[in-house]
C-alpha cells in the first residue's frame, strides 16, 4: 500500500476530465492539481517552451512526493513525455497511448479522426500510437486552436451559439472523411462532448483522453501495488498560477462539489 498523493497537472481547467475520473475510480486516493492557467493556452507553443513548462509543472508536483503523476494534458504528453519520464524516477503518465489504445480497439471501418491543438497535432504523436496498435489505420487530424479559451471562458455548453458554430467547422472536414471514432485529444475538449457530440452526429464514437488515461492510470498502479487501501475519501487540492476565481467557478460546476476557498495560487516560475 502507498499513501502517497496522485499529481496532476494541465494547461489549464482541462485536465479536470482527468482528475474527475480518477477520483471516480480511486476516490481513496490524495490528488493534487496543478492548473497553469496564467500560461494557458499550451497548444500554440514551441516544443522548447513546453518541456520548459512541463519541468516546471511536474517540479511543483514533486514537492508533494507524489507516487506518481498524470499528464492530463494532450499537448504536453505528445511533446514532453519522454523527456520527463528521462529526468524523473516516479511513473508519469499521459493521455496519448491510453486514447489511441481505446481508438483502435473501437473503430470498426479503421477511420479514425482526431481533433487537439496545433503542437499536439503537430506531433504526429497520436497516429504514431495508433500506426502501432492498429496498422493502417486512417487518421484525419484537424487542430482546434480556438476550443481551449472557449473551455477556459466558459462557452462549452450546448446551446452556446459561438462554440457549436467553431466546433461544426472544424469538425466538418472529419465527418466527412467517414471516420466512426473520434479522438478528443486535447483534455479540454471533454467539456465540450455534448456540442462536439452534435457536430458529428451519433454514429462516431467519442474517445475521451483524459478519461482512458485514468483508467489505464488505475490499472497501472494497481500491478505495481502502489494502491492507497486505506479506508475513506482521499483529499483534493487545488493549485493554479493566476487567480482562482474563475477557475474555482467553472471547476465547481463541472466536478459537482464546491472548490471555493480550496484553491491556491502560487508562482510556477520559482519551480
Amino acid at each position: 500500500m502507498d499513501t502517497r498523493p496522485i499529481g496532476v497537472f494541465d494547461s489549464g481547467l482541462g485536465g479536470l476530465t482527468a482528475l474527475r475520473e480518477l477520483a471516480r475510480l480511486m476516490p481513496e486516493e490524495d490528488l493534487i492539481y496543478f492548473g497553469d492557467t496564467g500560461r494557458v493556452p499550451y497548444g500554440g507553443r514551441s516544443r522548447e517552451i513546453l518541456v520548459k513548462y512541463a519541468r516546471q509543472d511536474v517540479a511543483f508536483l514533486r514537492t508533494f512526493d507524489p507516487k506518481a503523476i498524470v499528464i492530463a494534458c494532450g499537448t504536453v504528453s505528445a511533446t514532453a513525455l519522454d523527456v520527463l519520464r528521462e529526468e524523473n524516477a516516479i511513473p508519469i503518465f499521459g493521455v496519448v497511448e491510453p486514447a489511441a489504445r481505446a481508438a483502435a480497439h473501437v473503430t470498426q471501418n479503421g477511420r479514425v479522426g482526431l481533433i487537439g491543438t496545433r503542437a499536439s497535432i503537430r506531433s504526429g504523436a497520436y497516429e504514431r500510437a495508433l500506426e502501432a496498435m492498429r496498422p493502417g489505420t486512417a487518421v484525419t487530424a484537424r487542430a482546434c486552436p480556438l476550443l481551449v479559451p472557449l473551455v477556459e471562458n466558459g462557452r462549452f455548453r450546448p446551446g452556446d451559439v459561438v462554440a457549436e458554430t467553431v466546433a461544426a467547422e472544424y469538425l466538418a472536414p472529419i465527418k466527412a472523411a467517414g471516420v466512426d471514432t473520434l479522438i478528443l485529444g486535447c483534455t479540454h475538449y471533454p467539456l465540450m462532448k455534448a456540442v462536439i457530440g452534435g457536430a458529428v452526429g451519433p454514429d462516431i464514437a467519442l474517445v475521451d483522453a483524459g478519461e482512458q488515461c485514468a483508467r489505464w492510470v488505475k490499472q497501472q498502479l494497481e500491478w505495481d501495488g502502489l494502491r492507497n487501501q486505506r479506508p475513506g475519501a482521499g483529499r483534493r487540492r487545488y493549485f493554479v498560477s493566476d487567480s482562482g476565481g474563475d477557475f474555482s467557478e467553472l471547476a465547481s460546476v463541472f466536478l459537482g462539489e464546491d472548490v471555493h476557498g480550496e484553491v491556491e495560487q502560487i508562482d510556477i516560475t520559482a519551480y
